[in-house]
């Protein structure tokens, strides 16, 4: 079983724009929820990556583009743990589904260019903000060169998807071991989601004794960084790391290399 953490490291803007809520918003500018957000890259951020060095675990880092003049230092810390930079548009302030055809590949175009100059390499995989898509996003971006997508959680596997051009790898990510539609939709407190990865995680195990699966975990600094929430996603971390001689701890674009390298059928 391949296992590997998605931290998600957003940018919002100030006064407008899409945003988790910790609570419901007032009138723009809405301090309490842009504040919350930016706590995530202020605090919440270095100390997961604390929590990585300490298991030794690595990790796919989502990172919005504009992040690089936002937040500086933030991303570079990430990369010089050796984490893979993963591509997740220009900020979560907006969708890129709702833009037409022409206005989403300057958006993909962007933040392929800019991820490319800093980090020296052409990101591999792409997570769209709010996992949003567009019908033709998957044939955006493997015309922009991208080997895999993360927006479809549709199965346990890596599949592959048919585009206009050349087909291109969805890779499990999930929806119910995410922070945000688990305990700001769902209202589940830092134990209540740190079991549900124990839980998650001992019954993919046990399955993946009859098939091969793969298994993310899905983070946001300004939810999971709080202390009352960092104690018990450390425990569940432990007791996955405590397995790693059983499982392999990786990311998301070694996985996706992995597949791309066995030469399973594409399509």
């Amino acid at each position: 079983m391949a296992v590997y953490i998605a931290l998600n490291l957003e940018t919002f803007d100030f006064g407008s724009g899409l945003g988790a809520e910790l609570a419901p918003g007032g009138p723009q500018p809405d301090v309490l929820n842009y504040a919350w957000r930016d706590w995530g890259n202020r605090v919440g951020a270095w100390r997961l990556r604390d929590l990585f060095e300490s298991l030794r675990l690595p990790a796919s880092v989502l990172a919005n583009s504009r992040l690089y003049g936002d937040c500086p230092g933030l991303i570079e810390a990430f990369r010089s743990r050796g984490d893979e930079i993963v591509a997740h548009g220009r900020t979560n302030a907006e969708r890129q589904g709702d833009l037409d055809e022409a206005a989403e590949r300057r958006l993909i175009a962007e933040a392929t260019e800019i991820l490319t100059r800093e980090e020296g390499r052409a990101p591999a995989g792409w997570l769209g903000p709010w996992i949003s898509q567009s019908p033709v996003t998957p044939d955006l971006l493997a015309e922009a060169g991208y080997r895999y997508l993360l927006d479809w959680c549709h199965d346990d596997q890596p599949t592959w998807f048919a585009t206009r051009t050349k087909p291109i790898l969805a890779l499990p990510y999930p929806q119910e071991l995410n922070d945000i539609p688990a305990i700001v939709a769902r209202k589940e407190t830092g134990w209540e989601f740190a079991q549900a990865i124990i839980d998650g995680f001992d019954e993919m195990l046990a399955q993946s004794a009859s098939a091969p699966l793969v298994m993310g975990i899905a983070l946001h600094p300004y939810i999971v960084g709080q202390p009352h929430r960092l104690r018990p996603l450390r425990a569940a971390l432990a007791h996955i790391a405590a397995h790693r001689d059983r499982i392999w701890l990786t990311t998301a674009g070694e996985i996706a290399a992995h597949v791309v390298d066995r030469g399973i059928p594409e399509g």
